[in-house]
């Protein structure tokens, strides 16, 4: 097993130079495993790894894990069950974001959608405002939070009894 012990972001100066390595493994992960810093995995060749990452890191789609032996993992955000908020009026978005945030629901937010993991629950709401949802498996990388940075202690609350949600408290 490769145990993967560090993190390099893509704002990172080193990420250049770490991810051209041809020898670099990937690894599908969805939100629920970005959010654990220590945890078992299987990466797309089949192997397996351990991350013994810092406590409280948050991994982005794109993120590269490495250990002291220079084996290099880039974290690719795999597909999952998603609901997709579409809509051309900016303001109909915002409400959805705002009812939405209110929930403590993770979003990936983009010009002319929203999209978060799938609720019927939440499906329903965002359908009661008019807006369009359309669910489909995909990546899903939502917005770290205004107070999220590097090393902030993260942890979860299920609201739903459906799913996992990140959430922070800035310290």
């Amino acid at each position: 097993m490769i145990k993967l012990t560090k993190k390099i972001t893509p704002t990172e100066s080193a990420y250049l130079e770490v991810s051209q390595d041809e020898n670099i493994k990937i690894l599908y992960m969805n939100l629920d495993m970005r959010i654990r810093s220590r945890q078992r995995a299987v990466l797309e060749d089949g192997q397996e790894v351990g991350l013994f990452l810092e406590r409280g890191s948050l991994i982005r789609g794109g993120d590269i894990l490495i250990n002291d032996a220079s084996e290099k993992v880039k974290v690719l955000a795999a597909d999952e069950c998603v609901s997709t908020v579409y809509s051309d009026d900016a303001l109909m978005l915002a409400k959805a974001a705002y009812h939405l945030g209110n929930r403590h629901v993770p979003l990936q937010i983009e010009q002319g959608w929203l999209r978060y993991q799938h609720d019927h629950v939440l499906d329903d709401m965002i359908q009661r405002m008019g807006l369009r949802i359309e669910v489909s498996h995909a990546p899903f990388e939502p917005e770290a939070g205004a107070y999220q940075q590097q090393g902030q202690h993260t942890h979860s609350h299920d609201h739903s009894h459906e799913r996992e949600e990140s959430h922070n408290h800035a310290h």
